[in-house]
């Protein structure tokens, strides 16, 4: 077949031709349609059988078909074109338009359908920058001419910016989605503390954003030198893989060995890869990571070359960190309901277990002083402090005290600490902070449980504290050889949904000290039955104004621990003090 066009009639569609173009990118912003519509108009112009729209992966450097038609679907879907490889590469390297009238002579033509004898290529430009290739064949010599290449450079100058348009749009609706989905996912995530529970739910969940078809997670062992297979999945069918995986070997052992995701698009050219199934062509393996520990991996396989993306590397990678907290929530809730069952004889163990999930360490700053305590009045206890560092020079403080005792505050006390970590990628506000966790602990509301949580952010850099508050005692300010009483009160999280919170800010100077504590420290009492109270509290920080943290924080359990003495601790007790450096004497 041979177009019939003559070239008078072709330049008299030339304008209302551009203004179709014009139509598709100021209306079309998905990325379908958009190609769709370029494919109708360039068919206005040059009748073709053989059309396809290559879209540039510029990391790789390398077409891909995006739009096609006339070509079997198995190659437009599995072949990759480098720039500078065939008429197609070509067009993309010289970014310029290329007509060939016979492909036979033609060195380094790419056949990918047989008797095709003329082609022509046009880049697809946008502020200097490819985007991609229009390209199109037919199967007799000579078939287009200069009219055809001039007309074909003329619409892609145009349709390229809605291409482009269309792309960002595209990119830009999928990862909101996305996120809306993460953190819905993270959500759900937090609420199951059932293990096997948690695993099935984590491959559910993850299908909704990756269609897999095989997955697996990799749980590390006590000995931190293999990866065991603690739940997989083979085309929706869940199966039992017993063989383990030390370390470092295989694409699994890679990723948790490294630390970072590995994606592989063809696995037989990987040599880290060890055959477990002869039908995976692609794999992605990310590490969870739970505070800077490996502690599994999650693997996803599919049995086509180039299935898993960039795109779903950095999705799975974010959601790892979320799989990883559920996971050693979910682990901890096991151990501890089994430290229970065992009554006295693990308690002990249970309380290492909680003293572990404390900060290891207090945080070093520049420009402040932090010291903590916690002393659970049984074995194991509800409060808990924790640090969260923030982007720049700031911290997250907090300090929080759940009601009742024991095994059964403790666990709740890690599901706060979970939720808090889950919320504190998104560096929320003090008020921010209190009102996520009394959302998520609302969702799932446990009967007769709350908790009293204060959240501060320090600013090193600027020397500054903001406060909130949700039912602990309200802190102490010491500064200028006085003590404030920081007026912040608020409900307990879990129990009102639609609860407020007020946020206080400080401006500091040196010597400035705050000084946060649990009731366990007011509540304690005495033979007498008197308690030690703020009074005391107050009476011992006046004591130290120009102290240490460290001085304040264990000169008011030694106060509390000579007013009780031969009294059991009634409740926890917990103090967090924190003071910024330098002198008062030398305050500007």
């Amino acid at each position: 077949m041979h177009s019939t066009t003559s070239q008078p009639e072709t330049q008299l569609k030339v304008e209302p031709l551009l203004l179709e173009v014009a139509d598709v990118v100021n209306t079309t912003l998905d990325l379908d349609t958009t190609l769709r519509r370029v494919a109708e108009l360039v068919r206005k112009v040059i009748d073709y059988e053989i059309f396809a729209i290559l879209l540039l992966n510029e990391k790789a450097q390398e077409l891909r078909f995006r739009f096609q038609t006339g070509y079997p679907r198995e190659y437009s879907e599995r072949v990759r074109i480098k720039v500078g490889q065939g008429v197609t590469g070509r067009a993309a390297q010289l970014r310029q338009a290329i007509l060939v009238n016979d492909v036979t002579k033609e060195e380094g033509y790419i056949e990918a359908i047989p008797n095709v004898r003329s082609e022509l290529a046009v880049p697809l430009i946008v502020k200097n920058r490819l985007i991609g290739v229009i390209d199109i064949e037919a199967r007799e010599p000579g078939y287009f001419t200069d009219e055809h290449r001039r007309l074909l450079t003329l619409i892609g100058s145009r349709m390229a910016v809605g291409i482009e348009n269309a792309q960002l749009y595209t990119r830009t609706t999928r990862q909101a989605r996305t996120l809306l989905l993460l953190n819905e996912i993270a959500r759900e995530l937090s609420s199951i503390l059932n293990l096997d529970q948690l695993l099935k739910r984590i491959a559910e969940l993850l299908n909704r954003i990756i269609d897999y078809q095989m997955f697996s997670i990799l749980l590390l062992d006590e000995s931190g030198q293999t990866l065991t297979h603690r739940f997989s999945l083979r085309f929706q069918e869940s199966i039992h893989l017993k063989h383990d995986i030390p370390l470092g070997q295989g694409l699994v052992g890679a990723a948790a060995a490294e630390k970072t995701a590995v994606l592989v698009p063809d696995v037989s050219k990987d040599p880290r890869y060890v055959m477990a199934n002869p039908e995976t062509k692609s794999e992605l393996a990310v590490p969870l990571i739970y505070k800077d520990k490996v502690i599994g991996v999650l693997d996803l396989e599919h049995t086509r070359r180039g299935f898993f993306t960039e795109d779903h590397k950095r999705t799975i990678t974010t959601l790892a960190a979320q799989v990883a907290i559920a996971l050693e929530n979910a682990r901890l809730y096991e151990q501890i309901a089994r430290q229970e069952r065992r009554l006295e004889r693990d308690l002990a163990l249970a309380r290492e277990l909680q003293f572990r999930l404390l900060p290891p360490a207090m945080p070093k700053l520049e420009n402040l002083e932090v010291a903590a305590k916690f002393v659970p009045a049984r074995a194991i206890g509800g409060d808990l402090y924790d640090f969260v560092h923030y982007s720049g020079s700031r911290l997250g403080i907090v300090i929080g005290d759940v009601s009742g005792k024991g095994a059964p505050a403790a666990i709740y006390a890690a599901l706060v600490s979970g939720i808090l970590r889950s919320h504190a990628p998104i560096e929320p506000a003090p008020a921010e902070m209190l009102s996520a966790v009394n959302f998520s602990l609302g969702e799932r509301r446990i009967e007769a449980q709350y908790i009293c949580l204060m959240y501060a952010v320090w600013d090193d850099d600027r020397r500054t504290l903001q406060v909130a508050n949700s039912g602990l005692p309200r802190p102490i300010y010491l500064h200028d050889g006085k003590i404030e009483i920081i007026e912040a009160t608020g409900l307990p999280l879990g129990l009102f949904d639609d609860a407020e919170y007020e946020e206080f800010s400080f401006r500091t100077r040196p010597g400035d000290m705050f000084v946060f504590f649990s009731d366990g420290i007011l509540d304690a009492s005495n033979k007498a039955g008197e308690m030690f109270g703020r009074k005391g509290v107050e009476r011992v920080i006046a004591a130290c104004p120009e102290q240490t943290p460290e001085c304040v924080v264990a000169s008011l359990f030694q106060a509390v621990e000579e007013f009780s003495e031969g009294q059991n601790a009634f409740d926890d007790q917990t103090v967090v003090a924190i003071k910024v450096k330098g002198s008062a004497s030398k305050r500007p």
